[in-house]
């Protein structure tokens, strides 16, 4: 039921109150928007709610919405239309700063840019080897049981939230805080480091695709023969027409052409000698950031125009080596491989940790894209649609994938003569570049085929890319739009650049032991304590109550008693499960014939701390500069500080 219009509520625009007429309590209209009163941190924390669900403002001195402190009363003119709403402002340029904002903030041309880049977001490199190794290493078929729970207790409540928590008050990773939780500030700071991290190994395996993409312009493909300069004495063409035998030191030319040849990795001796900088490798990468910095520079008008061929293409070439892959010899074998039910292994908890992993960084929340993604739609879009939509596409792309690599490696395995899972050894990105690579250089029209391959690679990597650094654009631009709002390009700029310089270590004879080392410690803990943190700070502070009447604002229906339990305790206690799992059991980590010495485990751990260290330097920092007591400080600094505006025609109205 509607609230009815007040006689104030119905004063012509142009009428004036007086001062003493804008009380306590009353709706003020300023800017177009219509405003509350703020009230007292601590009268905040009594009365948790206001009529329409909105957040008070933490202040303990109303303002006249010009920046000018008044005494106790508010002078901007009467709130003039027949709908009511009660969100908040405050003072100075922090108030005009959040008015600027709803006026001046983009939103995305179409529906259907928005779902394309979340989409082209989620599915990335991951999808097409990590999902497929860890499916069949854990029981095939029976994986598919623990990683459909993971996906509904835990992956898809998480994607929904954030989605939700970014269209709704429609700000980036770091200033979203100031209007759910202060004190959490430090999470977004912790994403945009870890955003920063990922970019500098990320891209790096994309520069690898594109040298495979420029190489496959050739009649025959450069590792299909043991006579070039890269190669040694073991190198074995079992494919070639003589008759060659497949031995315990034979080395394929498709391993030996990634090794020796693109990464050159038997010029480094490890991570405590990494040699020099590929300028093969460098040029790569620099020619990804420029593409990725043409794509992003002018905002999500433009990148969500570039996410229909990077989103798009990618399903093309799977069908198309879908159907190639199964009409080779001996496809059957790595399908049934793939999906043969081992129901034992879901007895193994670390059957379960995988799946809840996978299904985690698959979809990707807290990287803080979905936040930003989600905060130039329009305020009434159904974001909750869109969370299925998208997070099912995710999943059904990450087993089907699964397929077009199996019946490629049930290929492998009858040419070699072998079984499919000495065929399937290889994990990471090697599974691509070595073992897939090969079987297509052995397929008719391989150069063709080669060419659509590493496209499809280079696009999945790409739109992943435009997300991870949108997320860290759009929580600093929010967080300085005084310093940077009018600078987007220039911004973007440095931000590349930077990530670029961060990727040289990378780019180094023994990069690829540097991108192993960033992947598996460096970010993963990170992303898992964030996230965690971040459904905590939602869920316990900012208030499950809350957070549902902001989804009912914004779709008109409240979320159920499915998603209320899934983020107050199920999906805090999956992360929690993850997190406790892999710290107490961290993976042994080993890359071609290199053994990680325990020194570089700490290096990952610390560099993974580095991001989140940010959490409670800001905690600290917030409760030492906030005037009070402590508990004073603390009330103030759960008590959201500002309120979420909505434009005239955005607004709908709860009843009280």
């Amino acid at each position: 039921m509607e609230k009815k219009a007040t006689s104030n509520e119905t004063e012509p625009l142009t009428s004036k109150k007086d001062v003493s007429d804008c009380k306590e309590g009353e709706d003020c209209k300023e800017n177009g928007l219509l405003v509350r009163n703020p009230k007292s941190a601590l009268r905040l924390v009594e009365d948790a709610q206001i009529s329409n669900g909105y957040s008070g403002v933490q202040s303990s001195v109303p303002c006249n919405g010009m920046g000018e402190v008044e005494d106790a009363q508010c002078t901007a003119p009467a709130a003039t239309t027949t709908t009511t709403t009660t969100t908040s402002t405050t003072c100075g340029a922090e108030g005009q700063q959040q008015l600027m904002e709803l006026e001046d903030r983009e939103t995305w041309s179409k529906k259907i840019d928005f779902l394309l880049s979340v989409i082209g977001y989620a599915v990335d490199l991951g999808n097409v080897w990590r999902f497929p190794y860890i499916c069949y290493q854990n029981g095939g078929g029976a994986f598919l049981i623990p990683y459909t729970i993971m996906a509904i207790f835990g992956g898809i409540p998480l994607f929904y939230m954030e989605l939700a928590l970014g269209q709704y008050h429609r700000n980036g990773c770091i200033s979203i805080w100031r209007k759910i939780c202060p004190i959490f500030k430090g999470i977004g700071f912790a994403i945009c480091i870890i955003d920063l991290y990922v970019a500098s190994y990320y891209n790096t395996i994309m520069a690898w695709a594109f040298y495979y993409l420029v190489s496959s312009f050739t009649a025959e493909l450069p590792w299909t023969s043991c006579t070039n300069a890269w190669n040694t004495g073991n190198c074995t063409n079992y494919f070639s027409k003589d008759n060659v035998s497949w031995s315990l030191y034979s080395i394929s030319p498709a391993e030996e052409f990634y090794t020796r040849h693109v990464l050159q990795v038997h010029r480094s001796d490890g991570l405590d000698d990494l040699g020099g900088i590929s300028w093969q490798l460098t040029l790569c990468l620099l020619l990804i950031f420029t593409i990725v910095y043409f794509s992003i520079w002018k905002g999500v008008k433009t990148s969500g125009k570039v996410v229909w061929v990077t989103a798009t293409f990618p399903y093309i070439i799977l069908f198309i080596l879908l159907v190639r892959g199964a009409t080779l010899p001996g496809a059957w074998r790595g399908v049934l491989y793939y999906v043969k039910p081992d129901w034992q292994k879901l007895l193994a908890t670390e059957v379960w940790v995988d799946a809840a992993a996978q299904i985690f960084f698959s979809l990707g929340p807290g990287f803080g894209v979905l936040l930003a993604y989600a905060s130039y739609n329009k305020f009434h879009n159904n974001c909750y649609q869109d969370a299925l939509v998208t997070s099912t596409v995710n999943c059904v792309t990450s087993f089907v994938s699964g397929f077009v690599i199996f019946t490629v490696l049930g290929y492998m395995a009858e040419m070699r003569n072998e079984d499919v899972s000495e065929v399937a050894k290889d994990t990471g990105p090697s599974l691509l570049f070595i073992t897939y690579a090969e079987a297509i250089a052995n397929m008719p029209a391989s150069t063709f085929f080669a060419i659509i391959f590493f496209l499809m690679l280079l696009t999945l990597g790409l739109d992943s890319t435009f997300a991870g650094l949108e997320g860290v654009i759009t929580g600093v631009l929010d967080e300085f739009p005084h310093v940077w709002s009018k600078r987007r390009e220039l911004f973007v700029l440095g931000l590349t650049i930077v990530c670029f310089l961060g990727s040289l270590a990378t780019l180094t004879f023994g990069g690829a032991y540097v991108v192993k080392l960033f992947e598996e410690y460096a970010t993963g803990p990170a992303v898992l304590t964030v996230v965690f943190l971040e459904a905590v700070a939602v869920a316990w502070f900012y208030g499950i109550t809350q957070f549902c009447n902001d989804v009912k604002e914004m779709l008109g229906f409240t979320p159920g008693w499915y998603w209320r339990v899934c983020w107050v305790a199920i999906s805090p206690i999956f992360l929690l499960f993850v997190t406790c799992s892999f710290l107490s059991n961290p993976p042994e980590l080993r890359l071609f014939d290199y053994n990680y010495p325990y020194w570089t485990t700490v290096v990952g751990y610390c560099i993974g701390t580095s991001s989140i260290i940010c959490i409670p330097i800001y905690m600290a920092y917030r409760l030492i500069v906030t005037p009070g007591t402590l508990k004073e400080r603390i009330l103030k600094s759960i008590t959201p500080e500002t309120a979420t505006e909505i434009p005239f025609g955005d607004i709908r109205m709860n009843a009280v």
